[in-house]
């Protein structure tokens, strides 16, 4: 048994690669299995490839500005949540400009905020365990 401790790293490439299949093979499936093609397009599109964009952006902050979390986002819950309804915000106002001012489809009204939402979450959530356990 290999009793050698190793550190955990936050690998961004890995990070933003999961951040965009996990997406696209769940609402691919959904869309497979219910035979609608709208959700299948928007899957490997509109909702993929915004978290894969929220993972790079938040991800590559985090990881490169030496960010370390302020006392009050000390629980990696506290600082996934806060992440996630910034970046939900953030979303639901970028979408409510792009459908008001071009030809962009009403569904990423929904699409962008639940994507940015679950993808900032996730990627925070990640920083912050592997953040406390290089600590320890």
């Amino acid at each position: 048994m290999n009793t050698t401790a190793v550190t955990p790293r936050f690998v961004l490439w890995q990070e933003v690669l999961f951040a965009y299949l996990a997406p696209a093979l769940c609402a691919g499936a959904g869309g497979l299995a219910t035979g609608r093609m709208d959700l299948l397009r928007a899957a490997v599109t509109s909702i993929a490839g915004t978290s894969a964009l929220v993972a790079l952006l938040l991800g590559m902050w985090l990881r490169y500005s030496g960010f370390r979390r302020p006392r009050w986002l000390r629980a990696a819950s506290v600082a996934a949540a806060t992440f996630g309804f910034g970046a939900a915000a953030f979303a639901a106002l970028t979408a409510q400009v792009l459908t008001t001012t071009t030809s962009f489809p009403d569904r990423i009204r929904i699409d962008f905020p639940i994507a940015a939402a679950l993808a900032a979450t996730i990627i925070t959530w990640r920083w912050c365990t592997v953040q406390r356990k290089a600590d320890t």
